[in-house]
Order: structure tokens, then C-alpha cells, then sequence
């Protein structure tokens, strides 16, 4: 991306009330990872950070003793971040802790909405935790499908404690549910820190290589309202058409679409696109040069409900050029 050295990548951490989201909390700010993290926590009461890394948890940002920084969001997000950006030299990655019973979106979409977080942030990946033990017992709860609907990465955490075949079955409904995510099994939200911090979740290529049959529509039977369906076009796009087709879209649908990411290939740009969105907000920007020789097409992913009822094949086909 373009000004990366500048912005400043941030990780979104979701999972339901006892997932195991607060030990990899605490995971990545004693990890010797050699970052600077600062660490925003959403709900401060529900959250036990290890009582060895805060000095002083009275002040709404405070610095703690291993370096990071750790603040509380009582009031606005966009107002902590700014306050935080005054620190930029402190910390080279920002970390947010989303509540257990909170959809995940409206954090997510902080970085869509406002100038400044789209000039001085990047998403860098949500990722998502989930308790495989008990998942079965809160899994019509809507908080859950969002959380899995929104990751970039997710973590099928207390693999100890399920027995291997509905461990698989599990990974088989989470991956219909979204084919986009990197799936980590672990114990104790023990993963690898560049699995989860600098994961540039932006890199489509990276999910398509999972699985390249997820590129078909009827690669995933759904029993769930929630699935993920991907769009590949090898014509270049009319711009215009392009923004009139989305802006339509997310008028009539937006509810439904979780997540929107892609890679686009526009007529006359010599630039490829990326763009992603969160419901009705969505951010377009130019990336790097298509390479000399390097097949340029278009590939969009979506993540929503009833997407099945949208047309996407074939109201995408109609943006590209005549």
C-alpha cells in the first residue's frame, strides 16, 4: 500500500464473552515481537490484563511497563485514537479490543468513516476468536456469526478440550461461512504474533491460495444464511459503472453485506484498486503498479447474508467496459 511506512496498521480483536480473547491479549503485549503495540480496550471491566503490565489504569491512556500503551474507550474511538496519534512515536501498531457482546462493524467501520483514521490507519486484519468448546451453545447468537462474518484471521481456540471429528466439522461450517479467513487451530490462544500483527489482510491472494475451488459459486453447500461468495472478472471495469453498480447496492443491501474486499482492475488505471467495506461504508484506493506481464483482473469478495438474492455475477459482469 501506498504511505504504509506512515499509517499506522491496526488489529481488531473479536471473539464471544470467554473465547480466550484476553489471553492473547495479554499474549501479544508480553510477546517479544519487537513492536511497540498500543492497545485500546473497549469494555475495560470485562477485560483482566495482566496486573504486572499496568502502572496507572485511572487516566483514560496510559503507558504501561513493558512500553505499551493501553487506553480505555469510555467515550468516542475516533477521539482515543486521535488522542493516541499525538504519541505516533510511541507505538508502531494499534491493537483494539472489541467487547464480547458487541458486533464487531462499528469499530471496524471507525477506519471508513473519517478522514483522518482513513490517512493515518490501515486495517491491518480482525481477528476473530472462538471458543470451539461452547460455540455450539451460543451459535445463533448474532454476535457470533458477525464476529466470524468479519474475520480476516480467525482462531478455533480450546482444541484440547473437542474431539477431532467435530473439530472438522466445525472448521468445514466456519469456512462456508467465510472462504476468506486464515483458520489457526489453537490451545490457550497460543499462535504465532506475525499470524495475527502485520498479516496485510488486504492480500487477497492469500485466501484464494487456501482453497481455489472457493472461487466457484457452488463450492459451498450453506445451511447458513451467512456465506461468502467471490467475483472474478478478467475485463477491465468502467469506473463509473463500477461506483453507480456499488453505490446501488449497498443502498439496497448494505444490512446484508458484512464485508466487501477486493482487488480491482479499472480501465485507464495503471494502478490496481483496492478497495473494501464494512455494511454501507466502503474505501477505495490505489495500490501498487500491475506488474509488467502480470494477468490483470479483477477479484472481489463478499461476506454477508442472502447474498445468493443479490445477482452479484451478473450485476458485477455488467460494470465492465463496452
Amino acid at each position: 500500500m501506498m504511505e504504509t511506512e506512515t499509517m499506522v496498521p491496526v488489529t481488531v480483536l473479536t471473539g464471544y464473552l470467554g473465547a480466550g480473547k484476553t489471553t492473547l491479549l495479554n499474549r501479544i503485549l508480553t510477546y517479544e515481537h519487537g513492536k511497540k503495540v498500543a492497545v485500546i480496550i473497549n469494555e475495560f471491566g470485562e477485560v483482566g490484563i495482566d496486573n504486572q503490565l499496568v502502572i496507572d489504569a485511572d487516566e483514560e491512556i496510559f503507558e504501561m511497563n513493558n512500553g505499551c500503551i493501553c487506553c480505555t474507550v469510555r467515550g468516542d474511538l475516533i477521539r482515543i485514537i486521535g488522542n493516541l496519534m499525538k504519541r505516533r512515536d510511541k507505538f508502531d501498531h494499534l491493537v483494539i479490543e472489541t467487547t464480547g457482546l458487541a458486533d464487531p462493524a462499528p469499530v471496524i467501520q471507525t477506519f471508513f468513516m473519517d478522514e483522518d483514521m482513513r490517512e493515518q490507519t490501515q486495517l491491518d486484519a480482525v481477528v476473530t476468536v472462538v471458543d470451539t468448546k461452547h460455540i455450539s451453545q451460543h451459535w445463533d447468537a448474532e454476535e457470533v456469526q458477525e464476529q466470524i462474518a468479519f474475520a480476516d484471521v480467525i482462531l478455533l481456540n480450546k482444541v484440547d478440550l473437542v474431539e477431532a471429528a467435530n473439530l472438522n466439522e466445525l472448521e468445514q461450517r466456519i469456512r462456508g461461512m467465510n472462504a476468506m479467513a486464515k483458520i489457526y487451530r489453537t490451545r490457550n490462544s497460543e499462535v504465532e504474533m506475525d499470524a495475527i500483527l502485520g498479516v496485510n489482510a488486504f492480500d487477497l491472494n492469500q485466501a484464494l491460495e487456501i482453497d481455489p475451488e472457493f472461487l466457484s459459486e457452488t463450492a459451498h453447500e450453506h445451511d447458513e444464511t451467512v456465506s461468502s461468495m467471490a467475483l472474478v472478472e478478467s475485463q477491465p471495469l468502467d469506473g463509473e459503472k463500477l461506483n453507480i453498480w456499488m453505490g446501488e447496492l449497498l443502498r439496497t443491501h448494505g444490512p446484508d453485506i458484512f464485508r466487501m474486499k477486493g482487488i480491482l482492475n479499472i480501465a485507464g488505471e495503471e494502478h490496481r484498486m483496492v478497495f473494501q467495506g464494512v455494511h454501507m461504508f466502503f474505501d477505495g484506493k490505489a495500490d501498487r503498479l500491475w506488474k509488467p506481464g502480470e494477468t490483470r483482473k479483477s477479484e472481489l469478495v463478499f461476506i454477508g447474508r442472502h447474498l445468493e438474492d443479490m445477482s452479484l455475477t451478473e450485476s458485477f459482469r455488467a460494470c465492465v467496459v463496452n
